[in-house]
């Protein structure tokens, strides 16, 4: 087991709920996302998911789309990201996802960039263009390093596909709350939704993400689902200057509904 695993394990046991926080990698400058780590995780995260900036985002709404562009200007490289990634593990164990997009990481290099992950310490990729029918260009080496290939599944998602999707997903199912992109507020009949994928669901444990914007929509959704994905309210947060402990003490409330 990775540290997703172990992390997930340990809170079902607790009969707790997961709560992941979603960062851009290199915003709002190159020196504030360790610092964030760590206030984030003081602020009781469970898992980090990192995302890698990206010049044409799909799965990501403006919010997270701005936060790329100015990372970006930044001058944030693939480099910086598992640089952040080897800096955090001096000082934590916290499971860290990596998610981006394809084209950063075939410039990298495909097998330079797993192998440099892992070597980083990083625990589980998210590629949401890449599909179940694509995901063999990546199991082999997610596999090969015991890297959680995380996919995703959505309300449009037919049961026996969301069965096949979870059978070639390792650490957690990433169960989008809506279709579009993040960061949407309309979160609709998640109750009926998120029975449908576990019924499905028989190998992994199920996370909503997308537009989860309150302690009292994270509570509302781990009534069903095993944790909660936190993305653009939390940037949304950053973008505005909040001090550290003030995000700190926002995580911390988040965890607290859940």
């Amino acid at each position: 087991m990775n540290r997703i695993t172990q992390k997930l394990k340990f809170l079902a046991d607790r009969k707790e709920k997961a709560l992941v926080c979603f960062i851009t990698a290199g915003f709002p400058t190159l020196k504030a996302t360790i610092p964030l780590v760590k206030e984030i995780e003081k602020g009781g995260a469970d898992i980090i998911e990192l995302g890698m900036p990206f010049s044409d985002p799909l799965a990501d709404g403006p919010v997270i789309q701005a936060s790329s562009q100015l990372a970006i200007k930044n001058g944030i490289t693939l480099d910086h990201v598992l640089d952040y990634v080897r800096e955090i593990r001096k000082h934590s164990d916290i499971p860290i996802v990596l998610m981006g997009y394809l084209n950063p990481i075939l410039h990298y290099g495909k097998e330079r960039f797993f192998t440099d992950a892992v070597k980083s310490g990083v625990d589980g990729i998210i590629l949401p263009e890449v599909p179940l029918e694509e995901s063999d260009r990546f199991l082999s080496l997610t596999r090969k390093y015991h890297l959680a290939d995380i996919l995703l599944v959505s309300p449009a998602t037919p049961s026996k596909r969301i069965q096949n999707i979870d059978k070639v997903s390792s650490g957690f199912l990433y169960c989008v709350s809506t279709t579009g992109v993040t960061g949407r507020s309309n979160i609709g009949d998640i109750e009926s939704y998120v029975k449908r994928v576990k019924r499905s669901a028989k190998n992994n444990s199920v996370l909503v993400g997308f537009g989860i914007k309150t302690p009292a929509d994270a509570y509302r959704i781990a009534q069903y689902a095993d944790g909660v994905i936190i993305g653009s309210a939390l940037i949304q947060r950053i973008a505005r200057r909040d001090s550290t402990q003030k995000i700190a003490d926002w995580v911390r409330r988040m965890k607290e509904a859940l």
